[in-house]
């Protein structure tokens, strides 16, 4: 098969690779469809120990199975996978399982490639109708999974005013999620001209530069220290900051402040397997709106995509890679 590998920093090669072969309890899946993830572009520049190069990366896949008695079913792949048995598995909070693997990090390959084999848990039916969209269930889930936890920490007799930092595609999503489960008052922080004009005409979504006031719930979906800074100061008092990037480990956060003001700050993780599939289902009736503002380019073109995105070349929030194309 082929695959887009990761060989060196901001070094990608397209070139064959193994097919994988399914374990016990995994099936074959045919990838259609895989989003650039900012974890991606993370080990693509050289910043993440957890993603040893030679490694196929991407996680964000979609596609169809082939073999087996689900042979041709189209699927979304949720490409966490745990255990199963420990107590967070079995309370039904996956995400914090102790030997919990993703796939694009070893031992698992991702999806960048034309196959890749998952265990069949976490396979999630799609219509044929939803396509290349299938790939977006991931980190729309990232997003669904962080907004749930956000709203349930603020007191339920309030009607939030909601603020999302970054205008990527997990903040996009965030302020989906939001939307969608109820919140009427979103604006969305995003510094990128050409960005902040797509999210605003083509998302219908009140894309700012610089936020004005306070809000109830901040999202931070970028993760730099100048973002928690912007955070820990645009936080109402009693508020509630939910942190879902992951763009720098350290710094920004006022603590004085979130102490003093006693804000609820919410580190988050991926999805609970309720999250990805209350996700996907929300995605097939629509509640996150059309889904159109991805970029799709063939897998072969994938160094060109990421070297586009390092350099700021990228209006659109999200470029989803075709290997087959």
């Amino acid at each position: 098969m082929k695959a887009l590998i990761y060989d060196a920093p901001e070094t990608l090669g397209f070139r064959d690779a193994s097919k994988p072969i399914p374990e016990t309890g995994d099936l074959l899946v045919r990838i259609e469809a895989v989003g650039i993830c900012g974890s991606d572009m993370h080990a693509y520049l050289g910043h993440d120990d957890r993603r040893p190069a030679p490694l196929i990366l991407g996680h964000e896949g979609a596609g169809v199975i082939e073999g087996g008695p689900r042979d041709g079913e189209r699927v979304t792949i949720n490409p966490l996978v745990t255990c199963g048995t420990c107590p967070v598995c079995r309370a039904g909070r996956e995400n914090l399982c102790a030997r919990r693997q993703i796939i694009s990090m070893p031992p698992r390959e991702g999806a960048f490639a034309q196959y890749v084999a998952m265990p069949e848990r976490n396979l999630v039916p799609v219509p044929d109708t939803i396509s290349t969209k299938a790939a977006l269930a991931e980190p729309l889930a990232v997003s669904w999974h962080g907004v749930r936890l956000g709203l349930a920490a603020l007191p339920s007799d309030i009607t939030p005013r909601a603020l999302v930092i970054g205008g990527g595609a997990i903040g996009l999503a965030a302020a989906l999620a939001l939307k969608a489960m109820g919140v009427e008052d979103i604006t969305l922080s995003e510094p990128q001209p050409a960005r902040r004009a797509m999210l605003r005409d083509g998302c219908a979504v009140n894309a700012v530069a610089a936020p004005d006031g306070l809000f109830d719930l901040v999202i931070d979906a970028v993760g730099f220290a100048a973002t928690r800074a912007t955070a820990s100061d645009l936080a109402r008092p009693g508020g509630v900051i939910t942190h879902i990037g992951l763009g720098e480990d350290t710094g920004g956060l006022d603590i004085r402040r979130v102490t003093l003001q006693e804000i609820t700050f919410i580190g988050t993780y991926t999805y609970t397997a309720q999250d990805f599939r209350d996700t996907a289902q929300a995605i097939y009736d629509g509640r996150l709106g059309p889904l159109d503002w991805t970029e799709e380019r063939p897998l072969s073109a994938g160094a060109d995509a990421f070297a586009d995105l390092r350099a700021g070349r990228v209006a659109s929030p999200k470029i989803i890679l075709r290997p087959w194309d």
